[in-house]
């Protein structure tokens, strides 16, 4: 593998980032509530200021940003470390949300805040398939003395649908699709566990019957104090996972089990996403520090629909 590049630092939490085709790269920051683009320089933008917590981002089909937003974290600096870490539900918390963001003028509006009569606790990743259509993950939150069990939903880019399609999980973070959008990836980060799902309909999937937990099928989970974070999938199928505590990327093989694992230098490896011409460039964040860091990846990623040409 090569070497990392710091493309910028002084982030505040950054995630959920997205290499543009113009070769900037936006990234949310969850600390400071924020939607920013890094340009190629490292200079930062601020594009829009949603407030809460956002999280995972994704380009729509009408090249609108879609954020999930989990309502704010409490955050705190290890005074032994000095990485920056969430680790609570925010005492202003606001709610959770999926929000649309126009780049253009960072106006932001609220497409989804519950489903039924659930409210939408603390969303976290998500993807839009071929047609459309957001899938994306509910960690919930955590609080001093309990826990939100987590689901996955289902729902359209234009507001008219949000369907629950996977429930409970426990923590469920990072979310992709297969090459052929038959499977669903879904990473549990207490856990350190991959989970695939068939796609069967409209946010419809296969369950697998006990002893699996969640009616997910296993991929991988690997020794030592690892937690799964957000994703990326390449070209071949292969799934890359930002790892936590043991940080770094866990690349898994669609059919199971671990390809490799790239390290990286601290602990609070969140999120990576692919960019360049031929999309084997990895940007990754590294919340701990506040940066966003570049290495060449040895394969191609996946052309994520409604951006990459």
């Amino acid at each position: 593998m090569s070497e990392l590049r710091t493309v910028t630092a002084g982030l505040q939490f950054p995630e959920g980032p997205i290499a543009m085709d113009d070769g900037t790269v936006l990234v949310v920051e969850i600390e400071r509530k924020t939607l920013t683009r890094v340009h190629p320089d490292g200079t930062q933008e601020v594009v829009a200021e949603p407030g809460g917590g956002p999280n995972g981002a994704a380009i729509g089909p009408d090249g609108a940003c879609y954020l999930c937003n989990n309502g704010g974290f409490e955050f705190l600096i290890d005074p032994d470390t000095g990485f920056n870490r969430p680790v609570s539900q925010a005492k202003d918390y606001s709610g959770g949300r999926i929000e649309r963001v126009d780049l253009e003028t960072g106006k932001v509006d609220v497409l989804y805040d519950r489903c039924g009569d659930n409210p939408l606790k603390g969303p976290n990743d998500i993807v839009f398939d071929r047609d459309g259509n957001m899938w994306f993950t509910d960690l919930g939150k955590v609080r001093e003395r309990d826990m939100d069990r987590g689901t996955i939903y289902f729902a359209k880019s234009d507001g008219s649908l949000i369907k629950e399609a996977i429930h409970p999980l426990m923590t469920p973070n990072g979310i992709g699709l297969s090459p052929d959008e038959k499977t669903l990836y879904v990473a549990e980060t207490e856990g350190g566990r991959l989970w695939s799902y068939q796609i069967t309909g409209e946010g419809e999937v296969a369950r697998e019957p006990f002893p699996s937990p969640n009616g997910g099928k296993f991929v991988t989970c690997d020794d030592g104090y690892r937690k799964f974070d957000s994703m990326a999938v390449e070209a071949s199928g292969n799934v890359c996972v930002a790892t936590l505590m043991t940080g770094g990327i866990t690349v898994a093989r669609p059919d199971g089990g671990t390809l490799e694992f790239v390290e990286m230098p601290e602990p609070y490896c969140t999120n990576i996403c692919f960019g360049g011409p031929d999309l084997k460039t990895a940007y990754i964040t590294l919340s701990g520090t506040g940066q966003l860091v570049a290495m060449d990846w040895p394969r191609p990623g996946l052309p994520l629909n409604f951006l990459n040409k």
